[in-house]
């Protein structure tokens, strides 16, 4: 038996609890957006998902709609320029120690290749026959 389930809300009910609780950012519509500090997407009020406990209290709860992510509401920030910027730089640096490590092996699977065939072209060839 399922312990928690989402539940399905009007724009005016979910922007209601949205307002209720997260007491770290006001929301004034379902159309802002959050970036979240654990999965690293962007999502809106429209997105982010209303659970309720189903054992005895019935409790709600309201977690980052990304598949594995389960943050809530004081791990979403604003995306201000800032924070954009950072999210950028960020990336452009993972995107460059990829780029670094690809290199690397290119290089390391290049110089194996021609070890390999300069050590075979040293060997002398067996005479015919």
């Amino acid at each position: 038996m399922a312990l928690v389930s989402w539940i399905k809300l009007s724009d005016r009910e979910k922007l209601a609890i949205l307002q209720r609780f997260d007491q770290f950012r006001h929301w004034h519509s379902l159309d802002e957006k959050r970036y979240c500090l654990v999965c690293g997407e962007i999502i809106t009020g429209r997105e982010i998902q209303v659970l309720m406990d189903t054992r005895g209290n019935r409790s709600l709860r309201i977690i980052c709609p990304t598949k594995y992510c389960d943050a809530i509401p004081i791990e979403w920030v604003w995306p201000t320029d800032d924070v954009l910027i950072a999210i950028a730089m960020v990336e452009a640096e993972r995107n460059w120690l990829c780029l670094i490590k690809r290199a690397g092996r290119a290089m390391h699977a290049y110089q194996r290749n021609t070890t390999s065939s300069t050590i075979s072209r040293i060997r002398p060839k067996p005479p015919f026959g």
